[in-house]
């Protein structure tokens, strides 16, 4: 395997153009995509995208999401509808977006063509939707080819349009980067009501990116198989006490757990909303109001089920000097995933809540569909 690019800025500053509304160029080889999240796309920018391609743009759409409207029967890879033949920019919000008005189906007839992720013509597509979900996007966007005459001097093109460029390769190993460069940035010992003796560990990516915190309580000693919980964090459970989720709950009590065993370690992980941030989880909750569990709102947005990783708390515990845990929790997936990235886990302890009359669908759809165990 090549080297790896040892950078995250690259798609940093491309995240930052795509949730501001700006078209970046995404590079792959010997093509190169213009790239523009659909979900706030007006008619002049359609035109604009168009013009700049001398060619129609397409909408790229996650295989999740193009199911639901009903275009494949292929919950796999992307799908890509040619914006042809009168479809409109109010068109294209309707698809990429569940909340808008009919989003449900869309405008018939239109051109469609499969990507399967795993075929090499696929990776600057994929590509696209991976970059929409690392910038806390909807999974969706407006695309078009770069024409071919423009390729031999695309970075100068690209700067004289105003257009930010960022290569795949960077894109496909932004999560891994971002694991394998974390360091300690900063640390405090921070008194909690069930023990004073807590240190916060904070560990960035070297050059950037999302920061996570450990939350050593009374420092277990190393050579120990320590108690440990990983907790997504939550905006709506953890600091506002939401009763649609036991995160809250899972959060507290796992701080209290701790204690009263005497040691271990919370890791506060930066994915809320399973990984498609909070903007995203809100417009979950909207589509559970609308009679959608769980799982199946996420996939109407176009995201699977879960999009969290966790290589990066197997890197935090390892810098912590950490290698053998009993893992709080009851989801088996956390187990499997630190094993997979060289963390021991000597045992799975239950951590679970009551329900109450605003989650209990939840959990329920977490133990049946999730396969979590209660």
């Amino acid at each position: 395997m090549s080297s790896l690019p040892n950078t995250l800025q690259p798609v940093e500053r491309a995240i930052g153009d795509l949730r501001r509304g700006a078209t970046i160029v995404l590079r792959a080889d010997d093509q190169a995509l213009l790239v523009q999240a659909a979900e706030g796309i007006s008619s002049a920018e359609l035109a604009r995208i168009s013009g700049l391609s001398k060619s129609s743009a397409s909408l790229l759409l996650t295989g999740r999401r193009a199911a639901v409207l009903g275009l494949t029967e292929q919950a796999l890879g992307a799908v890509r509808i040619s914006l042809g033949g009168g479809i409109t920019a109010d068109n294209v919000r309707m698809m990429a977006d569940p909340a808008s008005p009919q989003s449900g189906t869309a405008p018939a007839p239109v051109s469609i063509s499969e990507i399967n992720p795993e075929t090499p013509t696929g990776t600057a597509e994929t590509g696209a939707i991976e970059l929409l979900k690392l910038a806390c996007l909807l999974p969706a966007a407006v695309v078009a080819a770069v024409p071919d005459e423009r390729l031999d001097y695309l970075s100068a093109w690209a700067e004289n349009q105003a257009l930010l460029t960022v290569e795949l390769d960077h894109v496909r190993n932004y999560q891994e980067i971002e694991a394998r460069t974390l360091v300690r940035v900063g640390e405090a010992r921070v008194p909690l009501d069930v023990s004073e003796n807590v240190e916060i560990v904070a560990f960035r990516p070297a050059d950037g990116g999302r920061e996570h915190l450990a939350l050593v309580i009374n420092t277990p000693n190393t050579d120990d198989t320590v108690l440990v919980r990983l907790h997504s964090e939550c905006f709506t459970g953890d600091l506002l006490g939401s009763l649609r989720c036991d995160c809250g709950d899972q959060l507290r009590g796992a701080i209290s757990e701790i204690s009263k065993q005497g040691s271990g370690i919370l890791l506060y992980l930066a994915q809320e909303g399973r990984g498609i941030g909070l903007v995203n989880k809100l417009r979950a909750y909207a589509l559970q109001d609308k009679g959608f569990d769980t799982i199946d709102a996420n996939q109407q947005l176009g995201f699977e089920a879960d999009e969290r990783l966790y290589r990066p708390a197997a890197e935090m515990l390892r810098q912590l000097g950490y290698s053998t845990v009993r893992l709080m929790t009851n989801n088996p997936d956390k187990v499997a995933a630190l094993q997979e990235w060289g963390i021991t886990v000597s045992e799975r302890v239950d951590h679970s809540f009551p329900s109450n009359e605003h989650n209990a669908f939840y959990l329920a759809t977490k133990k049946d569909r999730a396969g979590h165990l209660y």
